[in-house]
């Protein structure tokens, strides 16, 4: 699908063909002026098997999603391109989200954020020297009370909160022009790194393209192969060196089910194929990096076969006139994924990506209650006192 859709029809006790090739082959018997006998090859059949049936005689020709090699041209002949075609990497969509306690400190390095406590504490000891004689709210307080106090002002000016207290002099006024700008700038560049990197996040692959594969990755006896198919022949030359390692897939079905059912973590497929798939049947398989090694689709008939020349003519002329485009594009610009998704895909923040935030904050708040408690043990401590005299 969709070169070659078959229909049951049960009601006639027959079997429809529909789709790209079966398209084709009216337009080449329209020009070509032939008379086909159609046999659809068995499940199990290889393409590597349409070849060898062609080259035996088995079958006068052979038309579908069958890629032009070197080593097929050995034994047959490949008409002009029927379909450009390319390869690409397909695998499970992923969902698991790796939980980072620390994860919205992340928008900063720790020396920035070891400079910015720096900071802080600076303008809070500077603002007990400027403020402390001419504030209400730092008099009559030890130096911990006022160091605190002063703490906390600079703290909330930074994180744009403020303080429940003002300065009073022209000093530190100018101390707390400082603490804005330090805030404008920071909490700007704070947000904007924080969005990037959530952002980047729920956007990661298993892997990236095919050089993750040839660095193993991913294990390679987790990456699944349709045996006999060129995209067999890609692997041993260009991944694993003649080594059949991988877990060996017979039919492209078997494909989709092993991945669906976490039997592989990835698979290589022609791009046409697996583009229809995961827009239209298989809505939790996506496609992974960039396509690679560019082939085209060719119709395969015998060597010095001869009608070779006539329906490379046709072809052309077919392509030059762009019906075949709008063969392609009749069958495959279709998205039932996207158009029965689209309105339920949530962009928003998860939990778990802010459970350090969380924690964060809850340890705080039990360490204002245990100060909370702290002081009214000394409330309670001076009661008895005052009722002794």
């Amino acid at each position: 699908m969709p070169f070659t859709i078959r229909t049951n029809i049960i009601e006639q006790n027959q079997t429809k063909l529909s789709g790209y090739v079966p398209d084709l082959i009216d337009l080449l018997q329209t020009r070509m002026r032939f008379i086909p006998y159609i046999i659809y090859p068995s499940a199990n059949q290889t393409y590597d098997g349409l070849i060898k049936a062609v080259a035996t005689s088995v079958c006068d020709v052979a038309i579908g999603d069958i890629t032009v090699t070197a080593k097929r041209r050995e034994i047959v002949d490949f008409s002009t391109s029927i379909f450009d075609n390319s390869v690409r990497i397909i695998v499970r969509q992923t969902k698991t989200i790796d939980v980072d306690l620390l994860s919205y400190l992340k928008p900063f390095s720790l020396k920035l954020w070891s400079i910015l406590l720096i900071c802080v504490v600076y303008a809070a000891v500077l603002l007990c020297v400027l403020e402390g004689q001419n504030n209400e709210a730092l008099q009559n307080r030890s130096i911990i009370s006022s160091g605190a106090m002063s703490m906390w002002y600079s703290i909330g000016t930074i994180m744009g909160y403020g303080a429940d207290f003002h300065v009073r002099t022209a000093p530190g006024r100018l101390l707390t022009i400082g603490l804005y700008l330090l805030s404008l700038v920071f909490v700007a560049t704070y947000t904007a790194n924080l969005a990037s990197d959530l952002t980047i996040s729920k956007s990661k692959d298993t892997i990236s393209g095919i050089d993750d594969i040839k660095n193993g990755k991913i294990p390679f006896s987790r990456i699944g192969i349709l045996v006999e198919s060129a995209e067999e022949d890609y692997y041993l030359r260009e991944i694993s060196g003649g080594v059949r390692n991988y877990y060996p897939l017979k039919t492209q079905n078997e494909l989709f089910s092993s991945l669906l059912n976490n039997i592989i973590d990835a698979s290589i497929l022609d791009i046409s194929a697996i583009e229809y798939y995961t827009n239209n049947i298989y809505c939790n398989l996506t496609l992974a990096g960039k396509d690679f090694a560019p082939s085209s689709y060719g119709i395969v008939y015998p060597k010095q076969w001869l009608y070779g020349k006539d329906l490379d003519v046709t072809i052309l002329s077919l392509r030059e006139s762009g019906v075949l485009d709008d063969l392609k594009r009749k069958w495959f610009d279709k998205n039932v994924c996207q158009d029965s998704s689209s309105s339920y895909v949530s962009t928003s923040i998860n939990m778990e990506q802010m459970s350090g935030l969380f924690v964060t904050f809850g340890l705080i708040s039990i360490l204002s209650i245990v100060l909370f408690i702290w002081k009214k043990r000394f409330v309670i401590k001076e009661c008895p006192t005052r009722s002794v005299h």
